[in-house]
């Protein structure tokens, strides 16, 4: 009878259970898309720049030495390494979830009951050995051991702890993409320095030039050649490019505090190569591989990637909530009202063992809600991973459009300041001879000077550039 009895419980418990499962919210099931172009702008050769070592692609000291320095002193990378610190413990906390845990409990306790209770009549009329009585208040004295272990029926816990190794991954690879963020900020700035000191260079020589041709208008004014308008005029110039030259100071401040900001450290004059800018600073070709490398390559891809996996490890974890979970508790050892007992064994011996099946049953609507926000941010999760991997391609696309315009606008560039260059020494000889006014002196000084500037910072987006597309195709963090 007992043994029909308990069947009948069980089977009863499955039934509801049953029932439970079949009102479990689906989860909303969608592919995510991981198609890519099958090459850039037609070139399928596989080789790909972002497989050289960040050391090997730069090539000036002073850069590489900056770089070393940022990596150990960047405050936005030890952030990250946190970050890693953080996720690396929230495995050892869901391991700990899934092993049995064991504690240890000791107590010291007194208590006197009601006498007018089942409790208190009981014990008054409760001899602990014949002719002595129960004694009042009563003493009570334990020393146990308590295991509690949460069965994972449905790998709730261990799709969680898996999660968390997941997540543990993606941000190693986050930390990777903030290195391949660094290195290439300060590379684009360290190019834009050198850029504002060839430009200042540019700019003293202009003034130096001006300067004589406004010696040589003072003197043609003396000889009644020239007007103190011309000479004026000449002042003028001077002074806007002397104007020039402290604005540009302060663009090369501004730019080394920048730089000393993310080496981590306080302002200073940052080492640099003095060399022009027009010298090779960069490798000049570049070979962008085909699409689907990304995948591989960009750790922002693959920290998406990664963290798309764990966000479908946490719907599994939601929905396991909706079924029963089992958990066993055991205790064992010593307990008495006297100090003295405490050793008297088996009389003084405790121990049980309880197995508890709990489930939801009405009102789950707070299980219900976390369910949805984990099926949303698996979605979220997987529309983030496609957008990554869409904007790394039009990013590269871009990129490689613009290295080739650069090109080509530096060399038109390149003739016109040749040109321009040449117009400076015809327009002077003229103007001695008084076959040229001095404003076309000045507007092809003006000219010169801008196209000069010009030329600079077109050479300096070439080098930003060849760095960025190093980033996009994901070197850097090697």
């Amino acid at each position: 009878m007992n043994k029909r009895y308990i069947n009948t419980i069980l089977l009863c418990s499955c039934i509801c259970f049953s029932i439970i499962g079949c009102k479990v919210p689906a989860v909303i099931q969608q592919k995510e898309n991981r198609t890519v172009p099958e090459t850039f702008a037609g070139n399928n050769d596989t080789t790909n720049t972002s497989a050289v070592q960040w050391r090997n692609f730069f090539t000036d000291q002073f850069l590489i030495s900056l770089l070393d320095t940022a990596l150990k002193h960047n405050q936005e990378l030890l952030i990250t390494l946190q970050e890693i610190e953080i996720a690396r413990n929230e495995i050892g906390m869901r391991q700990g979830k899934i092993l049995p845990h064991v504690s240890y409990r000791a107590g010291i306790g007194v208590e006197k009951v009601a006498r007018y209770t089942s409790q208190g009549a009981g014990d008054a009329s409760t001899d602990i050995k014949p002719g002595k009585a129960m004694p009042e208040p009563l003493g009570d004295f334990n020393l146990s051991a308590v295991a509690g272990w949460e069965v994972d029926i449905w790998r709730k816990l261990r799709n969680a702890k898996k999660g968390a190794i997941t997540k543990y991954l993606s941000t190693i690879e986050g930390k990777n993409f903030v290195i391949t963020n660094l290195i290439a900020e300060i590379a684009a700035s360290y190019y834009e320095l050198i850029a504002l000191d060839n430009q200042l260079a540019i700019v003293q020589q202009n003034i130096a030039l001006q300067n004589n041709a406004l010696e040589i208008v003072k003197v043609q004014k003396q000889a009644s050649k020239a007007t103190e308008l011309a000479v004026k005029k000449f002042e003028a110039e001077v002074y806007s490019s002397q104007s020039l030259e402290f604005t540009i100071l302060q663009r090369i401040t501004e730019t080394e505090n920048r730089i000393n900001l993310l080496a981590g450290r306080f302002p200073q004059p940052v080492a640099r190569n003095h060399a022009d800018i027009a010298t090779n600073l960069l490798p000049t070709t570049i070979n962008s591989g085909i699409p689907v490398q990304l995948l591989k390559n960009r750790p922002d891809i693959k920290q998406a990637e990664l963290e798309l996996a764990a966000s479908k490890l946490d719907v599994k974890v939601a929905r396991a909530e909706f079924y029963p979970s089992l958990d066993l508790s055991a205790s064992f050892g010593v307990q008495a009202f006297n100090p003295a007992y405490i050793t008297r064994l088996p009389e003084s011996l405790l121990y049980s063992l309880v197995g508890d099946l709990v489930g939801p049953l009405i009102n789950r609507r707070a299980i219900k809600a976390e369910f949805y926000n984990a099926n949303a941010r698996q979605l979220q999760a997987m529309f983030e991973y496609e957008r990554s991997i869409i904007s790394a391609c039009l990013e590269i696309s871009s990129t490689l459009a613009k290295i080739q315009n650069l090109q080509k606008s530096y060399t038109l560039k390149s003739k016109e300041v040749d040109a321009l260059t040449q117009s400076i020494d015809i327009s002077a000889d003229l103007f001695k001879s008084a076959r040229a006014d001095y404003l076309e002196v000045l507007m092809t000084q003006r000219d010169a000077l801008d196209a000069k500037l010009e030329l600079v910072d077109t050479i300096k987006e070439q080098l930003i550039a060849t760095v960025n597309i190093y980033k996009s195709l994901g070197g850097g963090w090697q």
